[in-house]
């Protein structure tokens, strides 16, 4: 039928799939399981090139990849844009296939990018990374935690140096204490093989990626946040200005205006998590009268330390824009960078 839509309600066991005409009357309805077979059975009803629209939700990978694979044109819709419409008083599965279909007829669907397979798989390395990172920080936290229980003082900044794994090693704790403190630190060791593990095949992957080398000629960025902007951002081109950028790390401030009444409040976090953390990081790390150190300074004395540390956050991921767009870092001398 010229003119169609597909909406799918995409869950972990079953999904929706309503069909929709040009003049938002439902076709059909079906409930069916999550199998290739079936999904690509049901699409292929539809004319080809339909275009089908899934909510980013629990595991859409697969459904994306099948459906472009079927020849449909695939929509991947928002789920925090999908919230403003969603204010009716009765909600299912039926309904909310219905209304992404609907959304997507009327050229209202608030759609998001779907990353190539090759940078989906960059991104769970570099993802998988971070967690074992906070896995890594959380089972250190318990060391300390150990520690204080017994009223030992630890007289180094990092406990897990040289000489605090030798005080570690000469501490002589109750048998309880004792059992978890040897526990602990045998995960740590072998979570930091396996991070390793994870640093080393993201780093191999991203080798032949100019942009990945280009960004490291910033100060405060080496190889484990390049490859988190590489990843997470992916084709740069995608973002008309560095603003948007920074809006899409979630690093820009709420703004709320009604007739002559303006707000704006503290920066959003609506947006990729590790890339603000990675912008955050690199500012903070650096050394010497760079510009973004001397405006993070300026502006730390006149507003406060995390208002300027999110400020530098802003300078430093555009220029990591323009590294990734022009090939070269504009704040440096082309033979610097």
């Amino acid at each position: 039928m010229a003119g169609q839509y597909v909406g799918i309600d995409l869950h972990r066991r079953r999904s929706v799939v309503v069909h929709m005409d040009e003049t938002g009357e439902t076709v059909s309805t079906v409930s069916l399981p999550n199998d290739p077979l079936a999904l690509a059975a049901e699409v292929a009803q539809a004319e080809p090139g339909v275009d089908v629209v899934l909510e980013a939700t629990y595991g859409w990978y697969w459904a994306a990849d099948l459906l472009e694979e079927c020849g449909a044109t695939v929509h991947l819709a928002h789920p925090l844009g999908i919230k403003m419409f969603d204010h009716q008083r009765v909600k299912n599965d039926r309904r909310d296939a219905a209304n992404l279909a609907d959304l997507l007829r009327m050229g209202r669907l608030p759609e998001a990018w779907i990353a190539p397979r090759e940078l989906r798989e960059l991104r769970e390395l570099v993802r998988y990374r971070a967690k074992l990172v906070a896995l890594r920080s959380g089972l250190k936290a318990q060391v300390h935690s150990v520690l204080a229980k017994e009223g030992v003082a630890v007289p180094y900044s990092d406990l897990f140096g040289v000489a605090g794994n030798q005080l570690l090693d000469r501490l002589e704790l109750a048998s309880a204490y004792h059992q978890r403190l040897v526990s602990l630190r045998e995960l740590i060791e072998v979570v930091d093989g396996q991070i390793a593990r994870f640093e080393t095949e993201s780093q191999t992957r991203l080798a032949d990626n100019p942009g990945y080398h280009v960004i490291q000629a910033i100060c405060g960025v080496g190889p484990v946040l390049a490859g988190v902007f590489i990843a997470e951002i992916g084709d740069v081109t995608r973002f008309a200005r560095p603003q948007q950028l920074c809006c899409w790390a979630g690093l820009t401030p709420r703004h709320r205006e009604s007739d002559q009444v303006i707000r704006r409040g503290h920066i959003t976090k609506q947006g990729s998590k590790l890339v603000r953390w990675a912008a955050v990081e690199a500012a903070t790390r650096q050394r010497g009268a760079t510009k973004i150190q001397t405006d993070y300074r300026r502006l730390a004395e006149r507003r406060g330390k995390p208002i300027a540390r999110v400020a530098a956050a802003r300078k430093l991921l555009t220029l990591v824009y323009y590294g990734l767009r022009d090939g070269h870092i504009r704040a440096l001398p082309r033979k610097a960078a």
